[in-house]
């Protein structure tokens, strides 16, 4: 019985030395991808392409849409006496005067998620070399674990250098502000590999 006893007591322990072992092995980051964003000196020709496409663009199609919604609603009512004897050709003709209408009437929703997309067609050549640059940083500093900064508690301080976002703009060589980047090099104990500094 106390044989038993034992063995359940150093299984006990060693299961905890274990576990605190392995829990030493974690390592926690945090990122915030528009921090790093940010920072690349080229961001402003996005909103320059951007206002463009919204002036350009989806105003021509705007305009286009209600000249069609404008010459299809002036044949539906001279036509309708003649479509109301074909009730296939009359279907078609208000579903497609319908679609016109909604579009128009719904364009304010539609030029933002069309500005959306192209925001994101934009950004993804962006996205694409911060993704590879945090990826090497992952495996360079082995962290285990990588939160968004968005679901950290505000009541907790967490510590700068497992802010990924800086090494990531490091990696980059972007431009860091010089107080994040002399803070970053504080908490580290070293010398990050030199990043240009905003001054």
């Amino acid at each position: 019985m106390k044989k038993g006893f034992l063995f359940a007591a150093v299984l006990l322990v060693a299961i905890s030395f274990t576990k605190s072992a392995n829990a030493q092995a974690v390592k926690i980051g945090y990122f915030d991808e528009q921090k790093v964003i940010a920072l690349f000196p080229d961001l402003g020709k996005i909103d320059t392409i951007l206002q463009s496409y919204s002036k350009d663009t989806l105003l021509d199609e705007y305009n286009y849409t209600l000249k069609s919604y404008q010459v299809k609603d002036s044949i539906y009512r001279k036509d309708s006496l003649e479509l109301s004897k074909r009730p296939k050709a009359l279907q078609l003709s208000t579903d497609e005067l319908n679609q016109l209408k909604y579009k128009l009437i719904n364009w304010q929703q539609y030029q933002q998620e069309a500005m959306q997309q192209k925001q994101e067609q934009l950004l993804l050549p962006y996205r694409q070399k911060i993704f590879a640059a945090l990826s090497e940083v992952i495996a360079e500093n082995k962290y285990t674990w990588v939160l968004n900064e968005s679901t950290l508690s505000p009541y907790f301080q967490h510590s700068i250098a497992d802010n990924l976002a800086i090494r990531t703009a490091i990696k980059l060589k972007l431009a860091i502000p010089k107080e994040v980047e002399e803070a970053f090099r504080v908490a580290t104990g070293g010398t990050p590999a030199k990043a240009p500094t905003k001054k």
